[in-house]
C-alpha cells in the first residue's frame, strides 16, 4: 500500500466515477422535474451538486485524502442514492406494483410462496437465514476489503464499478416497479409468525427501521448484489469463492422465506446479475478507454 500511496496522483475519471456522476446528474434532473412534489427538493438538489463537486475536486485536485476517498467514496454516494428513493418513488409514482407481483408469483407457483413456506418454518432455520440476510452489506464489502488489503487496485476498481452499477440499476428498478413486499401485502394470509432463537427479533426490527419506508423489492438487490459479490470473490481466492458459493443460495432463499421478496423479484435479481456479469467487462473497458 505504501508504494501506491507514493505514486503520482491519478487525475483520470475511473469508470465508477463516470457512472456515479451520470447517475447524480440523472437524479438532479428528476428533482427538477418533480420539484413541486418532492419533499426537501432544494436540499436534495444542493446535496447532489455538493457531492458531485466534491468528487470532481478529489479527482482533479489530488490531496492527502484523495487515494482513500476515491477508492471508498461509492459506499457513501450509492448509499445516499438508496435513501433518497424513499422520497423519489412516492412523488413520482402514485401506485405500487405489489398486487401485480403477487399475482405473477401465484400464477408461477399456484400458491403464495411466502405463505407456502410456513410449512418448513423452524426457529433455528429462521435465525440462520436472518443472519444471512442481515449480513448482506458486509458480505458485499468484504470482497472489496480483501482486494484493497492485497493491493490489487485494478481489480478493486473493477469490483467497485460492478457493485456500484448493480446497486444503481436496482434503484432504477425500484422506481420502475415500486413494491414493498409480501410481508406487507400478504400479512393477512399469514398463519405462523416468524420466530428465531437469539437475535432474530433485533435484526428484523433494525432492518424494518432502515427499509420499511422503501419500495425496494424489484429486482431483489440482495439477490443481485450477492451474486455479483460471489462472482467477484473469485478475484480474491478460490477458498473465498467457495464460501460465497455457500452463502449466496442462503441469502437468495432467505429473501422469500423471511417474506421480504416475491420470487419474481428474485428471478429479476438473478437475471440482472447475470446480465451485468456478461456486459460489465466490456462497458468498464470502454469507459476506461474514454479518458
Amino acid at each position: 500500500m505504501a508504494e501506491i500511496l507514493k505514486s503520482s496522483p491519478d487525475t483520470r475519471f475511473w469508470p465508477v466515477d463516470k457512472v456515479i456522476l451520470a447517475y447524480y446528474a440523472f437524479c438532479s434532473l428528476v428533482i427538477l422535474g418533480w420539484w413541486a412534489r418532492l419533499a426537501l427538493a432544494p436540499w436534495l438538489l444542493l446535496g447532489h451538486l455538493v457531492l458531485s463537486a466534491l468528487l470532481l475536486w478529489e479527482i482533479k485536485r489530488p490531496n492527502r485524502t484523495s487515494r482513500v476517498f476515491r477508492h471508498w467514496y461509492p459506499i457513501v454516494y450509492v448509499g445516499l442514492c438508496y435513501k433518497e428513493m424513499a422520497l423519489f418513488i412516492p412523488a413520482i409514482r402514485h401506485s405500487d406494483s405489489d398486487q401485480w407481483l403477487a399475482r405473477l408469483d401465484f400464477r408461477l407457483w399456484h400458491a403464495n410462496p411466502t405463505i407456502w413456506l410456513e410449512q418448513i418454518y423452524t426457529p433455528l432455520l429462521t435465525e440462520y437465514l436472518q443472519w444471512a440476510y442481515t449480513l448482506f452489506v458486509p458480505a458485499v464489502l468484504l470482497v472489496a476489503f480483501f482486494l484493497w488489503r492485497q493491493g490489487r487496485y485494478g481489480e478493486f476498481q473493477y469490483y467497485a464499478f460492478l457493485i456500484a452499477v448493480g446497486f444503481l440499476v436496482s434503484y432504477l428498478g425500484y422506481l420502475a416497479v415500486p413494491a414493498r413486499g409480501p410481508r406487507f401485502l400478504l400479512r393477512h394470509l399469514e398463519h405462523v409468525p416468524l420466530r428465531g432463537l437469539w437475535l432474530f427479533r433485533g435484526m428484523q426490527s433494525a432492518l424494518d427501521t432502515l427499509e420499511s419506508a422503501h419500495y425496494d423489492c424489484f429486482p431483489s438487490g440482495h439477490t443481485e448484489l450477492t451474486i455479483l459479490a460471489w462472482w467477484g470473490s473469485r478475484m480474491v481466492s478460490g477458498r473465498l469463492f467457495l464460501l460465497y458459493f455457500v452463502y449466496t443460495p442462503s441469502i437468495i432463499f432467505a429473501t422469500v422465506y423471511l417474506r421480504y421478496h416475491y420470487t419474481v423479484d428474485v428471478l429479476a435479481g438473478i437475471a440482472t446479475a447475470l446480465l451485468l456479469i456478461c456486459v460489465s467487462p466490456s462497458v468498464c473497458r470502454r469507459l476506461q478507454e474514454g479518458n
